[in-house]
């Protein structure tokens, strides 16, 4: 039986570790065609080698999304290999430049975390959407958070993540007529490498195991969820049966501060 994305061609960006790598592993197992970037050769390589994938059916580009031309080599390359790209994931995230206090001011903090989550998203996605225009068909899925709904996490990174709803919405209504859909999908408390319950004790002054315990208190489920459990939606999003499905802001959280 044919998968869900057979003979579609996936570009996902930080598909080395983590949500980014379990979206690589679930659409291969779907039968696309998955390339994946990272700064990292080697985990790109893992993940590509633990989908099963060769060289006709997945690609490692090595790339830095802080770079502006770096971070439209995935879809480049992908275009150049395959001929097309027909669902783009928008994975890279995270906090970057140091110390986010806001009293302390610091620009680089505030800026670099806005071009990782946000304006990295506007590379790849505007280097990819004239070939989805032209054959009048794409899916674009921006990876948000809890952070892009409410408050909860540094000044920079709230705001970049908040900056990604206005984003896929605004951008969903512009492409709508040529049949690209946009969406964004939001993760709450989600196991992967990003998330170190010992780093965030040391600040807090308290014990990892206490501050996994107060993080699964903040979801309905009181758990943390682990990065395949996004992997459905992502599919269902990228695939024929969420045609209907754009300008959507999606949460895979276990009910994260409901």
């Amino acid at each position: 039986m044919a998968g869900q994305l057979d003979g579609k061609v996936a570009v996902i960006t930080g598909g080395g570790r983590g949500i980014g790598r379990a979206i690589a592993l679930r659409y291969a197992a779907e039968g696309a065609v998955v390339v994946v970037s990272s700064r990292t050769a080697g985990d790109l390589e893992a993940t590509l080698d633990d989908a099963g994938l060769d060289t006709a059916h997945g690609l490692a580009v090595v790339a830095d999304a802080m770079d502006r031309d770096d971070a439209r080599q995935p879809v480049v390359r992908a275009l150049d290999r395959f001929g097309r790209v027909d669902v783009l994931v928008n994975n890279v995230g995270g906090s970057a430049g140091g110390n986010a206090d806001p009293f302390l001011g610091n620009d680089t903090a505030f800026e670099q975390t806005v071009v990782l989550c946000l304006t990295s998203a506007w590379w790849t996605t505007t280097a990819v959407l004239p070939s989805m225009r032209d054959r009048g068909f794409g899916r674009v899925i921006n990876i948000g958070s809890g952070a892009s709904k409410r408050t909860g996490s540094s000044v920079p990174y709230t705001t970049a993540k908040h900056g990604l709803v206005g984003f896929t919405r605004q951008l969903a209504a512009a492409v709508a007529r040529y049949g690209i859909n946009v969406n964004l999908l939001c993760p709450g408390w989600t196991r992967t490498s990003l998330l170190d319950f010992d780093r965030i004790a040391r600040d807090r002054g308290t014990t990892a195991d206490q501050e996994e315990a107060r993080a699964a208190r903040e979801n309905l489920q009181h758990r943390v969820l682990e990065a395949d459990e996004l992997a459905g939606m992502a599919t269902l999003l990228a695939g024929d049966d969420g045609r209907g499905i754009t300008g959507q802001v999606i949460s895979v959280d276990g009910g994260y501060k409901v």
